[in-house]
């Protein structure tokens, strides 16, 4: 088994490398996804966050309300942090979980946990191989004012929330470019794939 990390910063094209990886026969742990899992309505995570922003953030089913909750920590860093340090360690111990599930079956599997703040975290220490989306910074604002439909000035802010992409380069043992074609995306994506492969029956041989 190889454990990678893939990371990238908001409309780099991260979730079409996911899927190019998921297509190629890896197993995916969406951080996102867990995300979803463990706020639904009275589990832990949902009542810490509820203890922390109050009931004002509950929509009319007792769920959270994803977009108001969002709304108040992009606008305000310490209530960021505050919901980071409730979410963070209930995402990767759910993923350690998702992962000891997959490899008690798939002992060779090339498994990746896609997870936009892989680095912020510290969750690329629980990886092998850290994998960085990357996109030039205009092409970046570009997509994302097209995607959200936001100005030039929106665009930026919510970029320069997230840690600079030439700090991210210094953890990633790959960069994948998004800039090019998707047909040049995804010659990366299956080089990098077969590397992982390799590394994973390598592991596998090296047990026996």
């Amino acid at each position: 088994m190889v454990f990678a990390g893939l990371t990238g910063g908001i409309a780099t094209g991260k979730s079409l490398v996911s899927a190019m990886f998921r297509a190629l026969g890896s197993f995916i742990i969406d951080a996102d996804v867990i995300a979803h899992e463990i706020v639904k309505h009275e589990l832990p995570a949902w009542e810490e966050i509820v203890e922390a922003f109050g009931r004002g953030i509950l929509l009319p089913d007792g769920n959270i309300n994803r977009q108001m909750l969002g709304s108040i920590v992009f606008q305000d860093a310490a209530k960021r942090t505050i919901l980071n340090s409730i979410m963070h360690p209930k995402i990767l111990e759910e993923a350690a979980n998702l992962k000891k599930k997959i490899v008690e079956v798939y002992p060779h599997a090339v498994v990746i946990l896609d997870a936009a703040l892989l680095i912020e975290t510290g969750a690329y220490e629980m990886v092998d191989i850290v994998i960085l989306v990357y996109v030039n910074e205009e092409l970046q604002i570009s997509r994302l004012m097209n995607r959200n439909n936001l100005s030039r000035e929106e665009a930026l802010e919510r970029i320069n929330t997230q840690m600079p992409v030439t700090e991210k380069k210094k953890y990633a043992d790959y960069i994948i470019d998004t800039s090019i074609s998707e047909e040049d995306v995804e010659k990366q994506v299956r080089y990098i794939f077969e590397m992982l492969k390799a590394l994973s029956v390598k592991e596998k041989s090296s047990v026996h």
